[in-house]
């Protein structure tokens, strides 16, 4: 072992000293606090981004075609998509916005229209929280939680909607009477803005209201377990006829999932600064052992000791007080991690905030997803960061003249 490498190793362990200077202890105890944090939050960053993209692809399916805004007609889609083995099912969607009554109060909800013989293909049983989408006929609806705690409505309940249609007829001094449409089912999809509050009635009914006699909106394609929508949206634009288009969910979704993998980010630069919190904590340490050791560096230098063996003598305390902390900061990171809950629920219960969780974050258990690229990055941050943090001490320890750190009193 080089001699400068064997010196920075008996500055952090001494002799006589069992585990190690109370500088290394303290420094290591640092970086281990800053990456665990780091770990944690990216971890639970990652587990509500991946808690949101399942429930994209479970609401929406990994393929949706449509007419860039304009009806169509679904046979047009159907011819395609029937030529695949890898579509597990296909089904049209009309969706639109509408005006609702109940007892003269009015709101204007999302509005989607499907078929209810194809509820399968829809997957939105598990949003059902009262009845089922396969009840619906064509003078019913099911409404979203949200929306029935607005207006105060339940099961058996009838509503009156109007269209677009319906209320530009008004204009000309038309006689218009709402479609009257029971409650059969009430469903609960929260997260997802573009259907809270919201209706779905059957694709029949979506139709009347919209006159598009048998035209829909979209089709959305649900592809079989292993299947590759990049490959089938490809495909399905080189098929599709002209003003026809199929996005995959992640292009439908594009701004979504960059705010999510926006925020992500943010939290790993914000805490990046305990890290470098840290790391400055080190430097500091370190440069005060250069003044008090500034008749050893001049021996050193006297002896033939060169600049980039000093340099590289106090990089690699750095270099260890990273490995060591990191080493630590990842074990607590994943005992927290696979702990969380328990955890979670104590701090709730104590602070009576559970149900809060539950009606902003829509997650009583808290998701938790990471990656190898997540933990390389944060530990090559925090290994850069620590080696970085010797430079300074060591750039002055290489400066020194041997002859002027000879004459400096102990």
């Amino acid at each position: 072992m080089p001699w400068f490498l064997y010196l920075a190793l008996k500055q952090l362990f001494p002799s006589g000293k069992r585990f190690g200077s109370f500088f290394f202890w303290a420094s290591t105890l640092g970086v281990a606090l800053g990456v665990a944090v780091l770990v944690v939050v990216q971890s639970v960053m990652g587990g509500f981004g991946q808690e949101h993209r399942d429930r994209m692809v479970k609401l929406t399916g990994e393929v949706v075609i449509d007419g860039n805004g304009r009806p169509f007609y679904p046979a047009a889609a159907m011819g395609p998509l029937s030529e695949r083995d890898d579509v597990q099912a296909a089904v049209p969607m009309a969706n639109g916005m509408v005006m609702v009554m109940y007892r003269n109060i009015p709101v204007f909800p999302q509005i989607v229209g499907v078929d209810p013989t194809q509820a399968d293909g829809y997957g939105w049983d598990s949003f059902m929280k009262q009845g089922q989408l396969s009840a619906l006929y064509d003078d019913s609806v099911a409404v979203s939680r949200t929306l029935a705690d607005q207006i105060g409505v339940g099961i058996g309940d009838y509503i009156e909607v109007y269209s677009p249609l319906m209320l530009e007829g008004l204009k000309q001094d038309e006689v218009i009477l709402p479609r009257e449409l029971e409650i059969v089912a009430i469903y609960d999809v929260d997260w997802y803005e573009n259907m809270v509050p919201g209706l779905i009635v059957t694709l029949r009914t979506m139709q009347d209201l919209y006159e598009l006699n048998d035209a829909v909106h979209s089709v959305q394609v649900r592809l079989k377990p292993g299947s590759s929508e990049i490959d089938a949206v490809q495909e399905l634009n080189r098929q599709l006829p002209l003003g026809l288009r199929a996005l995959t969910w992640k292009q439908r979704f594009a701004s979504q999932l960059w705010v999510l993998d926006f925020e992500k980010t943010m939290m790993l630069f914000i805490n990046l600064f305990i890290v470098a919190v840290a790391v400055f904590a080190i430097a500091i340490a370190q440069l005060l052992n250069v003044v008090r050791k500034t008749r050893e560096i001049g021996i050193l230098g006297a002896m033939g000791a060169r600049a980039r063996e000093l340099v590289i003598q106090y990089c690699f305390q750095g270099f260890c007080i990273g490995v060591i902390g990191t080493t630590v900061g990842v074990v607590s990171a994943v005992l927290i991690l696979t702990f969380r809950n328990p955890i979670i629920d104590v701090l709730t219960r104590a602070t009576g905030s559970y149900d809060t969780l539950v009606q902003f974050y829509f997650f009583y258990r808290l998701p938790v997803h990471y990656t190898v690229q997540d933990f390389v990055v944060i530990i090559s941050s925090a290994l850069l960061l620590s080696t970085l943090a010797g430079l300074i001490p060591a750039l002055r320890a290489a400066r020194m003249r041997p002859a002027e750190a000879l004459r400096t009193e102990a």
